[in-house]
């Protein structure tokens, strides 16, 4: 395995991030001038990163309150000014991404490469509701309870304002992502970004503001959920919220109990299926793709890999091959392949994960071991074999650098295999013919399933709904879903000269029997 030396990044960041940058995007933060202060670290090194105003849960009740008061004025801004705002964040985002690149490095510790497709993602996203919206608004005509007379139009208002509640895994992504579309619909919008990844936000709501946002209709507060927690759930008229599955319940529970909508995409143990007739060479990059992007630590990477028997050694063979040639380290350029993992925390349960599948019997092909050489939080990529039901990684995600390698004899076999979860957020399946390949991915329960891919084709068809089953949350990201979800629906109907009562001088008995002529009519006509 390859690496790289990381020395000269532990003297200094680079030199886009100067303090007076980081202390203009800590300023943005929603707190007093007096709030605490938190300093985070950077992953690769470990050393101080970013001073921080912690909020209270008062600061958090006055955000809602100032974003309140915008949200009418946003709101009767016509979607065509939203959208030139929406277009010139999207041109921003674009100009000025070494700044984003610089950052979400700095912040969570993943390669350029990783970063710099966050910032394809959010110029995607920006260009796609910004174009979209005015047509996802506005009010549709629908067929009424009888036909020419009953004119019904379906209309969509903004909730007010959303809550979002981002991770620190994909910093610019699911900060900005989420707050897009909630935007775009005439949302207002309080987040809260985790606090170690909150750089990077900030820098989306600074541009966002350069862009003519109002100051007051995006706003973020950083905090412990512990302490601010239940003001964001008070104040909000919806939660999108990322992250883990136990935390995503919770959330949906005290949603429940307040009678609002909530989003949730939750933890995925995500499995990716290699058949029979699969050209081994490019499934095994596929397989490098899928399982090792942001040193794992992605909610729809691979953590689950079945190869079909006739290609399973051949297969192996390549996958270690290009695992072992990866080459891991930091560096504020494109010239490593992964990462550090972003917490301390995060790094444990990686190494228990493997210490102990490995206790019990588990084999592994490449990696197994931390890299404190290369830095304080580096893990090798690492592919195990012999992973039994007994071993915690078998069945519970592990977020990190880590997969486990299963064979298999049948489709019906490895079709139960990949479904024997909870979850159900991503799949991959690989083959030559995509037919079969589909039929395949159509029996996977996953809210998402890639042919001949890893993640990046059904995240990337921002078109279409995103989103997990089972114990990966529920809701969806993306297309019209990831936008209508931030509205509330309202029907419209003006019924015209004949009402549903009899007409005069016609009893209700026979103009049951009328009615139900006409019912039968209709029938017969083949109308909906």
């Amino acid at each position: 395995m390859t690496t790289t030396d990381t020395g000269h990044l532990r003297a200094a960041l680079p030199t886009s991030l100067t303090p007076a940058r980081l202390a203009r995007l800590a300023a943005l933060v929603a707190a007093g001038a007096d709030a605490r202060r938190v300093t985070t670290t950077s992953p690769y090194t470990g050393a101080p990163l970013a001073d921080l105003p912690v909020s209270t849960p008062d600061d958090v009740e006055d955000a809602f309150a100032r974003a309140r008061a915008a949200q009418a004025g946003w709101a009767a801004t016509p979607v065509a000014d939203r959208k030139r705002i929406m277009l010139r964040f999207h041109d921003l985002v674009l100009q000025r991404q070494e700044e984003a690149l610089d950052l979400m490095q700095a912040e969570s510790g993943k390669t350029r490469r990783d970063a710099f497709l966050e910032v394809g993602d959010i110029a995607v996203t920006a260009r796609y509701y910004a174009r979209s919206a005015q047509r996802l608004l506005s009010p549709k005509r629908r067929k009424g309870a009888i036909s020419v007379l009953t004119h019904t139009t379906e209309l969509h208002h903004p909730k007010g304002v959303v809550t979002v509640v981002s991770p620190w895994n994909y910093p610019l992504s699911m900060a900005a992502g989420d707050a897009i579309p909630a935007l775009m619909a005439g949302n207002a919008v309080v987040q809260k970004p985790d606090t170690q990844t909150a750089l990077t936000a900030l820098w989306a709501l600074s541009l966002m503001r350069e862009a003519g946002l109002p100051a007051d209709v995006w706003q973020m507060a950083v905090g412990r959920g512990s302490s601010i927690g239940d003001a964001l759930m008070a104040g909000g008229d919806y939660v999108m919220f990322t992250g883990s599955t136990a935390s995503g319940r919770r959330i949906a529970r005290e949603a429940g109990e307040r009678l609002i909508g909530a989003s949730l995409e939750l933890g995925g143990k995500n499995a990716m299926v290699v058949l029979a007739d699969a050209d081994v060479d490019k499934a095994a990059a596929g397989a490098v793709a899928a399982c090792f992007p942001s040193a794992g630590q992605l909610c729809v990477s691979i953590e689950r890999l079945y190869v079909a028997d006739e290609i399973h050694d051949a297969f192996v063979t390549a996958f270690v091959a290009r695992t072992r040639a990866m080459r891991v380290g930091a560096a504020y350029d494109f010239s490593v392949d992964m990462g550090s993992l972003t917490t301390p925390s995060q790094l444990d349960t990686v190494s228990s994960h493997v210490d102990d599948a490995v206790a019990k019997g588990a084999t592994v092909l490449a990696g197994g071991s931390a890299r404190p050489d290369l830095g304080p939080l580096f893990y090798e990529p690492t592919i195990l074999t012999g992973v039994t039901p007994q071993m915690t990684l078998f069945d519970h995600e592990t977020f990190g650098p880590v997969v486990s390698l299963y064979r298999y004899r049948s489709v019906e076999e490895v079709v139960a295999m990949a479904n024997a979860t909870p979850y159900g957020l991503n799949a991959s399946v690989w083959g030559r013919n995509g037919a079969r390949a589909r039929k395949v991915a159509a029996r996977l329960r996953a809210g998402t399933v890639n042919v001949n891919e890893a993640f990046a084709a059904a995240w990337g068809s921002i078109d279409a709904p995103m989103g997990g089953m089972g114990d990966s949350g529920l809701g969806r990201r993306h297309g019209a879903d990831g936008l209508l979800k931030y509205t509330e629906a309202q029907t419209v109907a003006h019924q015209r000269l004949q009402g549903f009562a009899p007409p005069r001088g016609v009893g209700p008995e026979r103009w049951a029997r009328i009615l139900t002529r006409a019912f039968k009519t209709l029938r017969a006509l083949g109308a909906r």
